[in-house]
């Protein structure tokens, strides 16, 4: 507790997410919904908890409405008498005229907040990975290492660099450079296959901090950690560690997505549904909070005409609260609250948000369906890409999304159109 005291935790939740639309359409990227019944910033927040730690800001910006609806609903549960607290902070222009420019300057502009509380450690999380991770092991290894600021890194393949930040280390883990989604990046020292990406995690020294972000803020740049922060620290001759975040009984990478695109949602959601998921959310030792949508239990029904003599099946699916299968197969698909499935519908390798209804005798596979959509009757959506396009937005790896709230008028087979 005592250590937890001289710390304060920022989470970054107001970034775009343009690479995620047309899911961020209405809503923030940490604020899209995943796994069924959660939202991205869900896992932040349960490591937070999880790790002892109960004094977090949010820092929040764009389209935030459903964000700071999920916030105050479900995670109301610090107590303020025992200096606890869930602190939502949109940007306020409180210095000069701008919203929040970049990741440091959405710190910066609340240095205000870091020098009245005066912790000896400020810990900076992002709000939109999936991960699960004890933060009080990196904070300690900060401490111990007498690192000025600890970057959290994981070891990725190199192939995968172009989306991510790069970090780039020595021997020692010290840090010596950042590349922002570079083609051809620095590798891990001895290993030539992977790289270490950031995780968007920072442990700083407050006093290194507020000397940093002072200096940064004077540039005309784009004011982000990677970017900017970290290299004129390493121009400064500060002492910067990495944190590897790997299992400590075999050193393999331990689970961590960015899932900024909407191929790498897609993936993460489909981890869920392996039969042993790397990830696993039924780990009553590090539990995932959310807020619980108040909906009965998901129902099969197999009745009427259609039916008679045979029975739908569900494999490998995660399926929540309010939802009703009285369809013919779903298979590998995650279904979130209020999802219908019609007689004799199929759905495959596929993700349907909250008030899905998939209708009669239609099919779908590798598909992302948004929230109130209506799928009409024998409507085929994933079986032939140069239909889809036509009609809907399409990945290059062929994951069709539909967003929130389209019309569709009704159709046949291959007659849907978008209204």
């Amino acid at each position: 507790m005592r250590v937890m005291r001289r710390l304060v935790t920022f989470i970054l939740a107001g970034g775009k997410g343009e690479r995620l639309l047309p899911l961020t359409n209405d809503r923030a990227k940490p604020a899209v919904p995943f796994g069924g019944i959660y939202r991205i910033i869900d896992f932040t927040l349960s490591n937070c908890v999880n790790s002892g730690i109960r004094r977090i800001h949010v820092l929040v910006q764009y389209k935030s409405i459903s964000l700071l609806r999920h916030l105050r609903l479900g995670w109301n549960i610090f107590d303020a008498q025992l200096g606890e607290y869930i602190d939502v902070i949109p940007a306020q222009q409180r210095i000069g005229g701008d919203w929040y420019l970049g990741t440091a300057d959405a710190i910066f502009q609340n240095i205000y907040t870091i020098e009245q509380e005066k912790p000896d450690i400020v810990l900076i999380l992002a709000g939109d990975h999936v991960y699960k991770m004890d933060y009080l092991k990196m904070v300690n290894f900060h401490q111990e290492s007498a690192a000025d600021v600890t970057i959290g890194v994981v070891p990725m393949p190199k192939t995968k660099s172009k989306f991510l930040g790069v970090v780039q280390v020595d021997k020692k883990n010290g840090v010596h450079g950042f590349e922002e989604k570079p083609q051809h990046p620095h590798t891990i020292p001895e290993d030539k296959d992977n790289i270490y990406a950031s995780m968007g995690i920072y442990v700083f020294n407050r006093d290194v901090l507020e000397e940093e972000l002072n200096e940064d803020a004077a540039k005309k740049n784009k004011h982000d950690f990677g970017k900017d922060v970290i290299p004129q620290m390493i121009k400064n001759k500060r002492n910067l560690l990495a944190y590897n975040f790997i299992e400590p009984e075999d050193s393999r990478p331990c689970y961590w997505r960015d899932i900024g695109t909407i191929d790498a949602y897609y993936e993460a959601n489909m981890d869920l549904l392996k039969p042993n998921p790397i990830f696993n959310l039924y780990d009553n030792d590090w539990p995932i909070r959310t807020y619980q949508e108040q909906f009965p239990p998901a129902k099969t029904v197999f009745t009427g005409a259609k039916n008679v003599g045979s029975a739908g099946l569900i494999v490998n699916s995660l399926i929540a609260g309010g939802s009703i299968f009285s369809g013919k197969i779903l298979r590998n698909s995650v279904l979130s609250y209020n999802v219908c499935l019609a007689g004799e519908s199929e759905v495959y390798d596929s993700i349907l948000l909250e008030g899905v209804r998939v209708g009669e005798s239609a099919r779908i596979k590798n598909a992302i369906i948004d929230k109130d959509v209506t799928i009409p009757d024998k409507m085929v959506i994933g079986y032939d890409k140069a239909d889809d396009k036509k009609k809907f937005e399409i990945t290059d790896s062929g994951i069709v999304i539909v967003p929130k709230g389209t019309k569709i008028s009704e159709a046949t087979t291959y007659g849907a159109k978008r209204t």
